[in-house]
């Protein structure tokens, strides 16, 4: 019984200590498999690591240098490569930096296209001695308009402001008028407004969005050089601003009683046909006399001030010399006539800034509309500009200038003097009847610039 009972309790401990022997050899597997793979995790470590170059080097023999010199030669190349591979993304860097400046400049312009309304209303303009607050079309003309990239050191400015003459802000409801139409739609028909307000010093007019109207069933002009002395079709312009509605009326008013600018000038077949042909050795030069006193073919490009419908041009054209005719449309398509004829036109008044550059012209001549209908002071500041655009020997014709008597040597003589041009024809002579019995007297004068 005694040992039963022994037995037993020794069979209830025997598991307990099992359990104890076993649990004890999985943790020294356990740690065993553990610093096996500590061990491992040290090996690559030192073999892989900052420190592997240690072993490497330490093993390698003479004969690796030969590999390790392709190896560095490898890298170079890759090096190479890469570099030329940042040169290809610079220039496409910049490629696309000039694409978001377009971008940027396409919005600018988009953004004036529509601009904001309160700041139209908040512009301010100086019409005349008091300012008026304007939300129309003139505030956006006149500006100023920003640069798209800002201050520019040739202009002097990061912003353009539009041209506009002084006198046009006195004529405050005449340019108002002016500026009063559909943007993008068709101008109105007001060439008379336009002129008007151009003779009364508004000059140059700011510019308009507007599309002007065309002709109707125009038709191609007639081919040089017959252009020159055929008279255009009557679909080559819009009569609507002129008192005769087609060119037979503009020649036929020659003959008729009242007083029209320059009447005779529609009729090319007769009198315009035989200007300037014919020296008189008085107060009728002949282009070909005139010519003649510079070398051949120096005489080449030059302007006609008033020039009428530009007959004055065409005998030059026929000599291989370009003359502008600058003209207006006094109750008639002078303009309209001169291009026709294959001529250039140019719309400013007598009184506005010739807009040509210093010394590049060879001639300047004038008949009829340089005369002492003209202030003095205006008179002088024209004759200087005459002067300023004419090259260094070039030539001041003019024609046919006329004054009272008691003008002649108190007033215009002095003054041509002072300008400073040289005299190679100057011809004197009273106006015939009724001239004589007012003593309205003409100068025809052919002057030159001179050389220094």
């Amino acid at each position: 019984m005694g040992n039963e009972t022994h037995d037993q309790q020794y069979s209830k401990k025997l598991p307990s200590y099992n359990q104890q022997s076993h649990s004890q050899t999985q943790k020294h597997k356990l740690n065993s498999f553990m610093l096996i793979i500590f061990t491992n995790l040290v090996t690559i470590y030192i073999f892989t690591g900052p420190f592997s170059f240690m072993y490497k080097y330490s093993s390698m023999s003479t004969s690796d240098s030969n590999s390790i010199l392709q190896e560095l030669n490898s890298t170079k190349a890759q090096l190479a490569a890469s570099h030329t591979i940042l040169s290809e993304l610079h220039q496409r860097l910049n490629s696309t930096n000039l694409l978001v400046q377009a971008l940027l400049i396409d919005l600018t312009r988009e953004q004036e296209k529509q601009p904001n309304h309160a700041e139209e209303n908040s512009s301010i303009v100086n019409l005349g001695n008091d300012y008026s607050t304007i939300s129309d079309e003139l505030s956006v003309a006149l500006g100023p308009h920003k640069l798209p990239f800002g201050y520019s050191p040739k202009i002097g400015s990061g912003e353009i402001h539009m041209p506009i003459g002084e006198a046009c802000l006195r004529l405050r409801e005449e340019l108002k008028q002016y500026m009063t139409y559909d943007i993008g739609g068709e101008c109105p028909g007001d060439d008379v407004l336009a002129q008007g307000l151009m003779l009364k010093g508004c000059e140059p007019l700011p510019r308009r969005r507007c599309r002007t109207k065309s002709p109707i069933n125009f038709v191609e002009p007639t081919p040089l050089p017959d252009s020159l002395w055929a008279i255009p079709p009557d679909t080559s312009i819009i009569w609507e601003s002129y008192s005769c509605k087609s060119y037979r009326c503009l020649v036929d008013r020659n003959n008729e009683p009242g007083s029209y600018d320059c009447k005779g000038c529609f009729d090319l077949e007769k009198e315009e046909k035989i200007k300037w042909i014919f020296d008189d050795s008085g107060l009728d030069f002949g282009i070909d006399q005139v010519l003649a006193t510079k070398a051949t073919g120096t005489i080449r490009i030059g302007l006609d001030i008033g020039g009428g419908t530009g007959t004055f041009a065409a005998r030059m054209k026929e000599r291989n010399v370009t003359i502008i005719t600058s003209t207006l449309n006094l109750d008639g398509p002078f303009n309209n006539v001169v291009a026709s004829r294959g001529l250039i036109p140019i719309y400013i008044t007598v009184s506005q800034r010739l807009p040509f550059f210093v010394n590049t012209l060879d001639i300047v001549h004038s008949m009829d509309v340089i005369g002492n209908w003209m202030p003095d002071t205006m008179l002088e500041f024209l004759l200087y500009d005459i002067y300023r655009v004419l090259r260094p020997g070039g030539l001041f014709w003019l024609d046919h200038f006329f004054c009272f008597g008691s003008q002649l040597n108190q007033t215009y003589v002095p003054m041509f003097d002072q300008v400073g041009f040289n005299k190679l024809r100057w011809h004197v002579e009273v106006k015939l009847d009724p001239g004589v019995r007012k003593n309205v007297w003409y100068i025809s004068a052919l002057m030159e610039k001179p050389l220094f």
